[in-house]
Parts: C-alpha cells; structure tokens; sequence
C-alpha cells in the first residue's frame, strides 16, 4: 500500500483563521481508506494523541475517529524529511516544507513525492484527492 504523510496545518486545516479545509470530511475518508497514512505535522511527534486533541475542536467526530483508527504517528527531531521512508512508496502533502527538507527530497530522489497543498484554490482537496486517485490505478 502507498504511504501518504500528511501535515496538518495548510493542508486538513486552514492556515490562516483556522478551520477545517473545505471537503476535509471527504478528503480523510478516502485517504484514510486507501492509503497508509502518517502524520508529519508539528502536532504529532510520536503520538498521535497530540494531533487529534488539536483536531477535535475542528472536526467532526466521524472524521476525528477515521484519522484516530487510520494516520499512524511518526518521529522526527529537526526536519520532517526524518520521519518519511525513501524506501517505500510515498507521498508526502504539505503546505509549506522547508527549503532544506525540499533538498532532502531531492537528494533522494523522491522530489516528485512532495504533493503541495494551497487551500487558497478553490475545491483544492478534492482536486488532490484526484491526482491521489490516478496513483491507485494499474
């Protein structure tokens, strides 16, 4: 199964006056159904607890208890790119990764693997979920 590493902040929530993300409800349950997902986000640096107390106040419970039973947690220290697998077969969405982990991707080869995320376009995570979509097809 793909891996997908999600962040949270710009990509399931708005960035800015915080919300959830037009079409998250959507978006998490057919993530969260045909991927093996990963957070790597701030809010969750090896557990996922954090990340789900920080999401509950956004979302409704039927997508908080998808993300709780489906989004593993991971571990990272200073960069993001330290908790993804280059190994496997990945996608990592986030807003806004750092030129040094954008490096990273690049070092290993896996720069196409960086989805980006901007939920100032209109319908942006249902047009993800069908770039995400086409992957899942022979």
């Amino acid at each position: 199964m793909i891996k997908l590493y999600l962040d949270i902040d710009g990509v399931l929530l708005t960035a800015k006056h915080t919300r959830a993300a037009e079409g998250v409800d959507e978006f998490v349950d057919f993530v969260t159904t045909h991927f093996e997902c990963y957070w790597l986000t701030t809010h969750c640096k090896g557990e996922s607890r954090t990340a789900l107390k920080y999401l509950v106040q956004f979302m409704q419970s039927e997508t908080i208890k998808k993300l709780e039973d489906a989004v593993q947690p991971t571990n990272w220290d200073a960069l993001k790119t330290e908790a993804i697998d280059f190994e496997s077969d990945s996608y990592w969405l986030d807003d806004s990764p750092l030129p040094v982990e954008r490096r990273i991707l690049e070092g290993n080869g896996v720069s196409d693997r960086l989805v980006l995320i901007d939920l100032e376009r209109p319908s942006e995570l249902a047009n993800i979920g069908l770039e995400l979509k086409y992957l899942l097809e022979p």
